[in-house]
Parts: C-alpha cells; structure tokens; sequence
C-alpha cells in the first residue's frame, strides 16, 4: 500500500456510508497506523433512511430513528459538515464549503486527496410549473417528511374550525403529484393516517377529505411490475382517492391544481414526488458524464476512463452486467446502492493493495411498497404478494437493511408499541419556529401563523 493514502468520500447517503463502513472496517489497522485517512464531506450529520419516510410522516416510526448519526457508526473516519462545490480531478482538489466558512464569511476550503468516491446523490427534479416553487412540498428529506405530517393534521384543524365551504374543501384537498415509490407509499400511508384521526375531528369525515394522486405515464409503481400496478390502482380507488393516469399538473398558483385533463382543485396541499436528477455537483467536476448527467461508471464502480475515482447509487451510470439486453445500467434504487457500496469499498481496498478489482454483479430481486397500515404490494423473485403479506415482507426487508443494530431494535420496539396503543395523532408544526413565542415575549414580530405560510403550515 502507498505511503499515507488519503480517500475523500463526497456524500453521506446510502453510498457514502456504507462505503465508508466498509472501508473502515477493511482498513482498521492502516487507520489507526496512519497509513489510511477518510474524510467524508457531507451537508447532513447523518444518513436518511429514506424507505422509512412514509411511516415517519404517518407517525409509525419516530422521525429519530429514520436517520443514522454519521459520527457515531464511522468513529475512524473524519466527518467534514458542509457541501462540496466542485472537484478538480486532475488536481486532487475538492472545493467545500462549511458551516464554519459561511458562518465566517470566508473563502470554502479546498480540501486534497488521492481517491475521490463521488456519491451526492439526487434531488427532487422540478418542472416549471406556475406556483410549483411557491406552494409545492417535497418529499425526499425527513424534515419534509414531519412537515408533511404537521401539515396534513393543520389542514384537518383548519377545516374543523371554518366557516368557510371554500376554505375548507381546500384545506381537506390532498393532491400529490408522482406515482413512484414516494408518492404512492406517502400519499397511501398519510390518507391511512388522516382517516384515522378523523375520529377526534367530530364535523370531519372520511369522505370529506379528497386524495389524489396525478401520474404522467399510463401505470404507478413501475418496479412491482404491470399487473400489481394495476393491483394498486384498484385498491387505492376502493379507498376514495383519485388516481389520475396520463395526466400533468400545469399550475398550483394561488393555491388551484390545474390539471391537464381540465380539472381546477383548490387545494392547500401540492406535493411533489414526481421524479428524481443527479446532484448539481457532478457539473462542477471535470469527470465524464452521460447524456442525463451521471457519472459514466465501469462494473467495477470506477469512473470510465479516469484513475483513483470511484461512484455508484443515484449519481452514477453503473452497467448491469447480469441484464439480457446490451447497454443496460442497474435501476438508481437503494437495493443496489447499498450493494454497490460493498463491492466499491472492496475495490478500493483492492485498489490501495494492488490486487484485482471485482465486478459490480447483482440481479435484481424484486420491490416491495406499503399502502397503509397492513396493506402492501410485493413482487420477489417473480412471486408475486398483496395485502397483508405484502405488507409484512416491507416490514422485513427494511428492518433488515436499516442500518446498525441500536436502529434495527429502535424501530421494532415501536412497531410493537405501536401495534399495542393507539396512534398519536398531534401537530408540531411549531418546532419549525421555537424562537417565534419568544420573540413575541420580548416584543418582536409575532409567532408564525399558518396564513402566512405559503404551504399552509405553522
């Protein structure tokens, strides 16, 4: 191994930690030699474990035990808090702006490295739509995900208290837009929820509130194949909510849905689950990039054409060697992102050594998505599931894969709690604002109030 190699992982998702799990884990004796240093530079001081979002916005699971602190699974590794802005391959720099330098105001450091693993990840891919950014919520974040939440409740409290037909129809209007993983799972888990609490709101129904999920293509849910695409469709429509297939949302400005299919829904609640783009950092690189923007990746998870640079997940074109067809890359899905990082981290340590590199080879096994409580849609291994079965194999797999055990234990201990009392059913949509009581007390502006909030949310 050469004298004193420094690796650099940006990212602290899926790929980055578990890359640096593994590394961490193969090179413990360099690291605590000094021969091997691991810096990870992310924005986040944890990792999201972004399957588990639905349930955290309907209450399943404490919003706490949806993340992994980095700091405390990658005890050997250096967590740099901040974001990088560009990398410079050919020179070994990375550009990083942290919260010291913009608390500072100085200039973001640069920091050097020998291997660079480029894991950003996605963000949401927004159109532009009329009022999209002003009144649009996001669902990829756990912050969105308890906003969300806090906003459904608020809405149930708005419509209980008005006198208003207007206000009310639209605040108990509940359109999201997307039918991938996120929107349906979000959308099925959330009206479960909301239907449940319509028991505490004595002038609120269940059949007051209209949910509808608005999908450009002609099926949802892709990755559980056509037929339980169809299966889903069908149990959501048997739940009352709407699911529009080949239509677009062209506008939410001044709080109006207008769909492509003539269809104008006042509503308070726009969110916006359709689709995913690969991190604008991988254009502040000098690496070479597909026609959509990823990372053009070998199946041995190094950047085509360029030494000591690595990548896989969502930022990345990794080829699918196991596929029939010629020229396929493996689905941008967390099934392969947590694979990819084990066999990267193998590579890497492979690399460091001189020894031959392995081959990125993993056929996919099937999907699994949750409907609500009890209700699920599975296809594995051509088997296909519904319903309760379904429902309990999501619960499986991901408590399977959700990384360390104190989570694992965390998150089965409430599933059984939850399974024993009744769900809490309340709104912190204040803890987005703590200082709001004080500043009122010491003669500031007033607390935040849901009226001047462009989503609807206090």
């Amino acid at each position: 191994m050469k004298q004193r190699a420094r690796i650099l992982v940006v990212g602290g998702g899926y790929v980055g930690m578990y890359t640096a799990l593994r590394l961490q884990r193969r090179l413990k004796r360099e690291l605590r030699q000094g021969d091997v240093e691991i810096t990870v530079v992310t924005p986040d001081p944890y990792m999201t474990y972004q399957p588990f979002l639905p349930e955290a916005a309907a209450g399943s699971i404490s919003p706490r035990h949806v993340v992994v602190p980095l700091r405390r699974v990658l005890h050997d590794c250096r967590i740099v808090i901040g974001e990088a802005t560009a990398i410079d391959h050919a020179q070994r720099t990375a550009t990083v702006a942290t919260l010291a330098t913009e608390e500072e105001g100085t200039d973001a450091d640069r920091l050097t490295y020998d291997e660079l693993v480029l894991a950003p990840g996605s963000i949401s891919r927004t159109l532009p739509i009329p009022g999209l950014a002003e009144y649009g919520i996001g669902f990829k974040t756990v912050e969105e995900a308890i906003g969300l939440r806090n906003h459904v409740i608020e809405q149930m409290d708005i419509a209980s208290s008005t006198r208003d037909p207007a206000i009310r129809d639209a605040a108990l209007t509940f359109v999201f837009v997307g039918g991938g993983y996120a929107g349906v799972e979000a959308l099925a888990e959330l009206e479960d929820m909301a239907r449940y609490a319509t028991r505490y709101y004595p002038n609120v129904q269940p059949e007051d509130m209209k949910w509808i999920l608005v999908e450009a293509s002609d099926r949802i849910l892709p990755e559980v194949g056509a037929d339980m695409g169809r299966y889903t469709v069908t149990e959501l429509r048997r739940r009352n909510i709407q699911v529009l297939l080949r239509t677009r949302l062209e506008s939410c400005a001044d709080r109006v849905a207008v769909l492509s299919d003539g269809q104008r829904l006042p509503t308070r609640t726009v969110v916006w689950t359709a689709g995913v783009r690969p991190h604008p950092l991988l254009t502040a690189t000098d690496l070479p990039l597909d026609r959509r923007g990823r990372l053009v990746c070998t199946p041995r998870l190094t950047v085509r054409g360029t030494d000591h640079a690595w990548a896989a997940g969502d930022a990345a074109a990794v080829p699918d060697v196991t596929a029939a067809e010629p020229g396929a890359e493996t689905a941008p899905n967390a099934q392969h992102a947590v694979r990819q990082a084990r066999v990267l981290g193998d590579n890497l340590v492979h690399a460091l050594r001189g020894e031959p590199l392995e081959t990125y080879a993993h056929k996919y096994a099937g999907s699994v998505a949750s409907l609500g409580l009890h209700e699920g849609v599975a296809e594995v291994y051509g088997r296909r599931l519904t319903g309760y079965p379904a429902w309990f194999m999501h619960r499986v797999y991901h408590l399977s894969r959700v990384p360390t055990f104190n989570r694992k234990s965390r998150v089965l201990a409430e599933w059984t709690l939850s399974g024993l009392f009744k769900r809490e059913i309340v709104s912190l949509g204040s803890l987005e604002h703590p200082r709001a009581e004080f500043e009122l007390a010491a003669g500031g502006k007033p607390p935040h109030s849901p009226s001047d909030d462009p989503k609807g949310s206090s």
